[in-house]
């Protein structure tokens, strides 16, 4: 009996670190305004202590713009649709289309734009310490 006890205990656990982590990503988008959805993938622990490695969709609606933010850790990008301008300090913007790929060192301020006239798509793979929000607005 205390074996079917044990498992429940893990299964309600892992629903609520769960439900935790799809609630604070979409918050920080939330706090932008109307137009941005940040959909939470997965998230999970890596071989580097203190680290993991989160996959977020992000849907922009045309003329959106996501605020100068960073992140506590990298940013891969992959395009998925429409065309985004981003804007990374020390960089002048680039316009990137579905398929086009942006590295966004740790701790760099950035932004994001819709320049396009439907939504634009993103997929954001974060390699991040754990301990951290895993986005921080700009000053």
């Amino acid at each position: 009996m205390s074996h079917h006890l044990l498992r429940a205990a893990r299964v309600l656990a892992s629903a609520a670190v769960i439900t935790i982590n799809l609630l604070t990503l979409p918050a920080a988008a939330h706090a932008q305004g109307t137009g941005v959805t940040r959909t939470d993938l997965q998230r999970h622990d890596l071989s580097a202590p203190g680290r993991e490695a989160v996959q977020v969709r992000v849907d922009l609606a045309p003329g959106v713009a996501f605020g100068r933010h960073t992140h506590p850790g990298e940013e891969i990008i992959y395009v998925l649709a429409g065309a985004i301008e981003y804007d990374v300090d020390g960089k002048p913007p680039v316009t990137l289309k579905a398929g086009d790929v942006l590295f966004i060192p740790a701790g760099t301020v950035h932004a994001a734009k819709n320049v396009g006239g439907d939504t634009a798509s993103e997929l954001a793979t974060y390699i991040v310490a754990k301990d951290k929000p895993l986005l921080t607005l700009a000053k």
